[in-house]
């Protein structure tokens, strides 16, 4: 049986795909609709007051389950531009991208970002791990595919849209820089993250960590009771003595794994709960992009050293 929103959903790609594309406005702030938090964040200080920013998804919220809703589909309808990550991180909504492709200005932020600097899917051959946040060198590339999708809508403001990304891209690149001097002061042996699921990859690449999580690159992803017994094995011959819970992704599977560790003679604690799939809550330093990161850094610093 179709469901109701389905129905919704099936009608206004129909009405999308008959509509011809029409052009960006020419006056006013651009209204711009984005999927997660870290992009909205990366728009927001590339157009300041020169753009209106929406995030779909918001805290605690996971965007590998995330479906589409009816106000969503009303706030992307009125966008003038929409933002999306690119690598199949909101696989849910990837027909509603392909449709307003047709009528509107729809940019995969990872689209400029050389195939090689990306890590493989573990899972689906072809795809990439679209995680890329966690390594702040990388997510900095974002800022060319939004500043030059910004100057395109508004070519009068590009001085203003280049100096605001170049402002940002310094920003990141000392972030960058105190993330590695910050991992540095956990001893070499320590530097093992086990999460909830493989959100980390890229952040372990960068910043010299080896990272392993219960779930693969997906939430969607299905893990056994193999999965469960090897990872509490790991630990336990690693002598490792934190794990960590996510914001957007349920406690209970990280708990079944400490206890786990406990009937097995090792006391591991949870080290606390990380930003993985969505950022903080908005008017928090966490509900920032760099605040995220900080904040995360210093959960993973203070748990394992």
């Amino acid at each position: 049986m179709i469901k109701p929103l389905h129905i919704a959903l099936l009608a206004v790609l129909i009405l999308l795909g008959c509509q011809p594309k029409t052009s960006q406005k020419t006056v006013g702030k651009l209204n711009v609709v984005t999927t997660t938090g870290m992009i909205a964040d990366v728009v927001k200080n590339v157009g300041k007051d020169s753009v209106t920013v929406t995030a779909l998804m918001g805290p605690g919220v996971d965007p590998h389950l995330y479906k589409a809703t009816q106000g969503d589909l009303a706030r992307l309808q009125q966008a003038d531009i929409i933002f999306y990550n690119g690598l199949h991180l909101e696989g849910k909504m990837g027909e509603v991208f392909e449709k307003l492709e047709r009528i509107k200005t729809v940019i995969p932020v990872a689209r400029g970002i050389e195939k090689n600097l990306l890590l493989d899917s573990p899972v689906y051959q072809g795809t990439y791990d679209p995680h890329i946040w966690f390594d702040v060198s990388l997510w900095s590339q974002t800022i060319v595919e939004v500043t030059n999708t910004l100057i395109e809508a508004r070519p009068e403001n590009r001085d203003y849209f280049i100096a605001n990304a170049e402002a940002l891209r310094r920003q990141f690149a000392e972030l960058h820089e105190w993330v590695t001097e910050q991992i540095q002061t956990i001893p070499p042996t320590k530097r093992i993250m086990i999460t909830a699921h493989d959100a980390f990859s890229y952040f372990g690449r960068a910043y010299g960590l080896e990272v392993r999580g219960l779930q693969g690159i997906s939430t969607l992803s299905e893990f056994g009771l193999k999965d469960r017994v090897d990872l509490i094995n790991f630990i336990v011959e690693k002598q490792i003595n934190a794990v960590f819970v996510e914001t957007s992704v349920s406690e209970k599977n990280i708990k079944a794994i400490v206890e786990g560790c406990e009937q097995k003679g090792h006391e591991v604690k949870i080290g606390g709960s990380l930003f993985s799939d969505a950022m903080g809550a908005a008017g928090t330093p966490e509900g920032t992009y760099l605040g995220m990161v900080r904040a995360n850094v210093k959960t993973i610093v203070e748990a394992l050293k």
